[in-house]
């Protein structure tokens, strides 16, 4: 089993479980799952009903809706590929195979600053109530409809909230019509949730190429990549694939691989060692760290209601 297949097996187990997962509080900021209290689950809103004709939120497959908006014609034409595989050479400007970097995305930072993916969690509340400093989290979909209090708790911290697509999917695998409901829907739960529409998004696994740039454009939405892969997420494989001082020992040398410290370090709060890890290495950096629109000098988000 390759280490991205074994990654894709914890998330989905993550995703599986945001449907039957229960809250309460524990003193150190995490939300037990044996707690009697339950999630609230965001309501699915009328203006939603309105302009879908559905009266729930989708599971892991959204549906596609129609949008004005979208004009098929300026959608790059890039083949498919699936999960693992890679195109022939660079056209495509494919991030995950190449390290691709196209003339709107965002990828570094001139402080070094983390980001966090996957949320929210159970375990998110932990590494809210330990940050010294904001930062940015790309929330799945499916996890900000579960855990709608935890989102706005980002929010009323004076996170940045980004979009991590519905149900964490593979984009470059998938058709035109499936990337669109992947962000739409995870749209439309930020909006709901949050009362917002995300200027920034990261594309699951670094699958990025032009055709989901050329989307995710017509949404008004840049990608977000980043310098550093921490790959806390291999904490939780079984055996554990990678060490805590492992990590923390990487850290140390990205902040002192130059004078000043720089860049944008990937991480995730969707699991409770991951957590652990991030708030250690937010110790190590220190509260001098940056959200990804300070790092460009961009927008927080499109809009806000």
């Amino acid at each position: 089993m390759t280490q991205k297949t074994q990654y894709i097996i914890i998330l989905l187990t993550l995703i599986v479980s945001a449907f039957s997962e229960s809250s309460g509080q524990n003193a150190d900021g995490a939300l037990p799952s044996d707690s009697t209290e339950i999630f609230k689950t965001q309501p699915f809103p009328d203006w939603l009903h309105a302009f879908t004709g559905l009266n729930a939120w989708p599971d892991e497959n959204p549906p596609y809706i129609p949008l004005e908006f979208i004009d098929f014609e300026n959608i790059v034409s890039d083949p498919r590929r699936e999960f693992g595989t890679c195109p022939p050479d660079r056209s495509t400007c494919s991030f995950d195979c190449y390290k691709c970097i196209s003339f709107d995305d965002a990828y570094t930072c001139p402080k070094l600053s983390q980001t966090f993916d996957d949320g929210p969690s159970p375990s998110t509340p932990k590494l809210l109530a330990a940050l010294t400093h904001n930062t940015t989290f790309f929330t799945v979909g499916l996890n900000v409809v579960k855990y709608p209090e935890v989102y706005q708790q980002i929010q009323q911290k004076g996170h940045l909230l980004g979009l991590h697509t519905w149900s964490h999917k593979f984009l470059p695998s998938l058709s035109n019509e499936e990337i669109i409901a992947q962000f739409q829907w995870s749209i439309w739960a930020m909006n709901a949730t949050g009362h917002h529409l995300p200027k920034w998004y990261r594309p699951p696994y670094g699958g990025i190429d032009n055709r989901v740039r050329s989307i995710a454009r017509q949404f008004g939405m840049q990608a977000v990549l980043w310098d550093y892969d921490s790959f806390d997420w291999k904490l939780e494989s079984v055996p554990p694939q990678r060490t805590e001082s492992e990590i923390y020992s990487d850290v140390q040398r990205w902040r002192h691989k130059t004078w000043s410290p720089a860049g944008l370090i990937l991480e995730h709060d969707g699991m409770p060692k991951t957590v652990d890890a991030g708030i250690e290495i937010s110790k190590i950096i220190g509260p001098d760290q940056l959200t990804v629109a300070e790092c460009v000098g961009g927008i927080d988000y499109i809009r806000t209601f």
